[in-house]
């Protein structure tokens, strides 16, 4: 690690700052808004988000580095619970078509399912109550444009973020770019492993990975492996885990036990592993805004079983020259043998690339994706 060295050793740069105050980030510009407090009190917090459009909310001219984001929005509205799954966002680097970032904003930060959760990690901290935090180096040599799109049927009056960068006079030789690419099966199909990266080519570094996986079958869900088919790997990858739970740095079904000697799993947040969020509860309709005297359903609040986890190859990169699949197995166990399972899998891939573009794949519809 060198994380505290690192900070010692002077490299020249200009620190910047993208907010609603200052949304070109310019030197000698933030916190200049009045408010009903006068002259540079807070004038402005936040921007909104309408309905149905992708609002540019960084645009840089590089070469820079994107070194910290926050951001903030509420997380339902009286025309659905699942905001975080309703806002897309994106990252453009060097006037690229395609996107290297586009993910739903929940996700990208480790919150999956359209529902909050704290995350304790080194590249991604998400705080009380819903502040979503990346420390993801992300450098750029002409340009960087962060949109978020409000797909959402209801304008959302209130976004607030904070993109910290730094302007460089030059990038390092072979430096990088950061992608993340959001994917999902509503239902995967028996013994055909899920596919989070297909076919990437190029060169680069996978870094991390973020799972959203909902329950469809009943027992143990976590013995599948993941599988890293690197530069012309075929029938067999080079680099595998020896089950789900494994690979997110756990281990026997992540079981505690209570003084009953009853099993339930313990979730954790490490710097580089984690499984921060898992319920059984349908919480969409607690403090749902419908204008009803009786909000909650009826039906009560069971819900599917959904496990959130990461883990972040940051120590340990996955290296490619060439090309890169990367694949999880659906495998279960019933405590008697194991089987092959459907389950509902959506996932977050997070790698450095040589390439600035991303890889063009169409985002799911609003409807697609959809917690269940």
């Amino acid at each position: 690690m060198s994380l505290l060295n690192e900070i010692t050793q002077y490299k020249k740069s200009q620190s910047r700052a993208i907010t609603p105050e200052n949304p070109t980030g310019e030197k000698g510009k933030a916190a200049m808004q009045s408010s009903s407090l006068g002259p540079s009190r807070k004038g402005k917090g936040a921007i909104p988000l309408k309905s149905g459009e992708e609002t540019v909310i960084a645009q840089i001219t590089g070469p820079g580095i994107i070194r910290h984001m926050w951001m903030t929005i509420r997380d339902r509205t009286e025309f659905g619970s699942f905001v975080l799954r309703d806002l897309i966002l994106r990252i453009y680097w060097d006037d690229e078509e395609f996107p290297a970032v586009e993910s739903p904003l929940g996700d990208f930060f480790c919150n999956g399912f359209g529902q909050r959760c704290d995350v304790n990690s080194l590249p991604i901290v998400v705080n009380p109550t819903g502040g979503f935090n990346s420390y993801f180096e992300m450098p750029f040599q002409s340009s960087a444009k962060v949109t978020i799109e409000n797909q959402h049927p209801k304008d959302m009056t209130s976004f607030f973020y904070t993109i910290n960068y730094a302007l460089v006079d030059e990038l390092v030789e072979n430096t990088m770019y950061f992608h993340a690419n959001w994917r999902r099966e509503r239902i995967t199909q028996y013994q055909q492993d899920y596919q989070l990266i297909s076919g990437l080519k190029g060169s680069g570094y996978y870094v991390g990975t973020y799972l959203a996986l909902t329950s469809l079958e009943r027992y143990w869900w976590g013995e599948g492996e993941f599988k890293f088919y690197i530069d012309g790997d075929s029938e067999y990858p080079t680099v595998t885990s020896t089950g789900t739970e494994d690979y997110f740095g756990g281990a026997w079904a992540f079981h505690e036990f209570d003084e009953f000697g009853r099993p339930h799993a313990k979730n954790y947040c490490t710097p580089f592993l984690g499984y921060p969020y898992q319920s059984n509860r349908d919480t969409t309709r607690e403090r749902f805004e419908t204008g009803k005297l009786n909000a909650v359903h009826a039906f009560g609040d069971d819900g599917l079983p959904c496990h959130g986890l990461y883990r972040w190859h940051l120590q340990d990169p996955i290296v490619f020259n060439q090309e890169l699949t990367v694949t999880l197995q659906q495998i279960g166990n019933d405590d008697v043998q194991l089987f092959e399972r459907q389950d509902d899998v959506a996932t977050v891939a997070y790698w450095y690339s040589k390439e600035p573009a991303g890889q063009g794949v169409p985002m799911l519809s609003r409807r697609e994706r959809l917690p269940r």
